[in-house]
């Protein structure tokens, strides 16, 4: 049996986050957060790249913009969907993350999603730190476990021989 241990480390890694401006108070604070998680595990500040975008139905097509440049080992996406008074949140909320997930699948591109979707401001903003900080883990993680079950050479690691 072969067990492929988390990797946390980032160092050597690209990473591109796209942050939602709608409910921006939110989306700044979580940016800091998780660029902040990301330097603490190694990812050069050097090798962040930030985009916004005016809100979280536009943040799919930032990402594929993204996947497609082949420049990132992995992506993340940022921003709040706090509820309203009508159905628009379910409609935001669900594109936007079924266009997320399928960024992910169609580029082969690990994509750490921590567009918030919550009832209020209070609980948006009870999960900044959380959230963000796991995003910036879930995407260095992710793309180490995608280095190592896809090797540039096409050979084994010396892990999996």
């Amino acid at each position: 049996m072969t067990i492929i241990p988390p990797d946390h480390q980032g160092t050597g890694l690209h990473i591109g986050i796209i942050q939602a401006r709608f409910s921006n108070e939110i989306g700044s604070a979580m940016l800091k957060v998780c660029t902040k998680k990301l330097v603490e595990l190694g990812v050069p500040d050097s090798n962040i790249t930030i985009a916004t975008v005016p809100g979280a139905l536009e943040v799919p097509l930032a990402l594929q913009n993204m996947a497609q440049s082949r420049s990132f080992n992995a992506l993340v996406a940022l921003g709040a969907v706090i509820r309203g008074e009508t159905y628009h949140f379910e409609l935001v909320s669900n594109e936007s993350a079924a266009g997320i997930s399928r960024v992910g699948l169609d580029f082969n591109i690990p994509i750490a999603n921590a567009i918030l979707t919550t009832e209020n401001d209070e609980q948006a903003h009870a999960r900044i730190q959380s959230k963000a900080a796991e995003a910036a883990i879930v995407a260095v993680e992710c793309a180490n476990l995608l280095r190592r079950l896809n090797p540039a050479d096409g050979e084994l690691p010396d892990a999996l021989v």
